[in-house]
């Protein structure tokens, strides 16, 4: 509301600017000034994001990278999902890219947007389940000049714009030279940093801390066929209870409600399919407030500025609802809010325990690709004022 409200007030005083001069000659650049007033006050104070773009090898050799990434994706949101900026709650968007691999088109590089920037976390998940490897040819410097050019990044300065790369090849290959794509980073503000897997020293000598360094990125090594390391905690079971009934208290309408409400069911089962710790990481992530799912979910959407019980259709409405009249279905909605917001302070006390348990498991025995990301983002943000509770 502050930033629509601050605005608008930009607006009047372009229109109290020009109708002030109207007896004088106003020029393009008088007009195109006071523009770039209005867009640089609403870019300014509009809400920071924090923008991750994974751009992830899936040829054959990298099996255990996406491995890694399906496994640790929902620590690495929740580790997120405590970050701070200027007081304020960034959100998260997260889009993926996966390159080398010969099933994909070779006139593009080799080379795909599996999705673009979205803070749709099942939507994200089932993106990351749906890659497989095959061999093929790795041209980075191809790959992060896509991105770059592709997504939306913005240009709000409080953005925390950040590209992820891993693979296994020399950082070299292609046509596209990777110092190009680095100076196109570094003019919109975009880290790169480069996750190498294998060798420290093997990936320094083929260019990956070159293709970091370039941005100030970190370059980081990893050993990308580790197996993620799960640690269970006396609390998982209890957690996984609640997300049960979390699930419940959804209220999917719309034209997709019944179907993004069966994507989420798979992605709990996605997760569990590693192991129950990770889907106790999933449920911590579903408590958080980055897990939104106002596209279909009558209790997320009832909170967003253009929403209005007064548009609902009834061929919106699932079962339950039909026929109810507004306040009924008011009520109804309010009752599932209450229940969620109980469920989910429950999963946050239960996890502040869980995490103490797992910190005196995990000193010596850090996950790859998680603590590379985490670390490398938490130092990143720094440099923007961004804190973390």
């Amino acid at each position: 509301m502050k930033t629509k409200i601050k605005g608008l007030v930009s607006l009047l005083s372009i229109m109290l600017f020009t109708a002030c001069n109207a007896n004088s000659k106003t020029t393009h650049q008088d007009i195109a000034a006071s523009s770039q007033v209005l867009q640089t006050t609403q870019t300014e104070n509009s809400q920071a994001e924090i923008k991750v773009a994974l751009l992830l090898d899936t040829s054959n050799s990298m099996d255990g990278l996406i491995d890694q990434a399906k496994a640790q994706l929902w620590e690495i949101v929740n580790e997120l999902s405590y970050a701070k900026c200027d007081d304020e709650n960034p959100s998260l968007k997260i889009a993926l890219y996966e390159y080398g691999n010969d099933n994909l088109n070779a006139d593009e590089g080799y080379l795909r947007q599996v999705i673009e920037f979205s803070d749709d976390l099942d939507e994200i998940s089932k993106s990351l389940f749906s890659l497989t490897t095959n061999g093929g040819n790795e041209y980075c410097g191809k790959v992060v000049q896509t991105a770059i050019n592709q997504l939306d990044w913005g240009e709000n300065k409080k953005d925390l714009k950040m590209i992820f790369i891993a693979g296994n090849e020399p950082y070299t290959q292609g046509k596209v030279s990777y110092k190009d794509a680095s100076k196109l980073a570094h003019n919109h503000d975009i880290t790169v940093n480069t996750i190498f897997c294998g060798e420290y020293n093997q990936g320094i000598s083929s260019y990956w801390k070159d293709g970091a360094d370039l941005t100030h990125g970190d370059y980081m090594a990893i050993n990308h066929n580790k197996a993620t390391v799960h640690i269970a905690s006396p609390y998982d079971d209890k957690i996984l209870e609640l997300n049960e009934k979390l699930n419940k208290t959804y209220v999917a309408y719309g034209q997709y409600g019944h179907s993004k409400m069966t994507m989420q069911a798979e992605q709990d089962s996605n997760a569990i399919s590693y192991n129950k710790a990770n889907a106790v990481s999933r449920t911590v992530s579903k408590s958080s407030r980055l897990y939104t799912n106002s596209s279909w979910d009558l209790v997320d959407a009832e909170s967003t500025d253009d929403f209005s019980y007064d548009d609902l259709k009834q061929s919106q409405l699932p079962k339950e609802l039909k026929g109810k009249s507004k306040e009924e279905i008011k009520a109804y909605v309010d009752k599932k809010r209450k229940e969620r917001e109980k469920i989910q302070t429950e999963i946050k006390k239960l996890n502040t325990k869980r995490k103490a348990f797992i910190s005196e498991k995990t000193k010596y025995n850090l996950n790859g690709l998680e603590n590379a990301m985490i670390t490398a983002l938490k130092t990143q943000a720094k440099k923007k004022n961004y804190t973390w509770e």
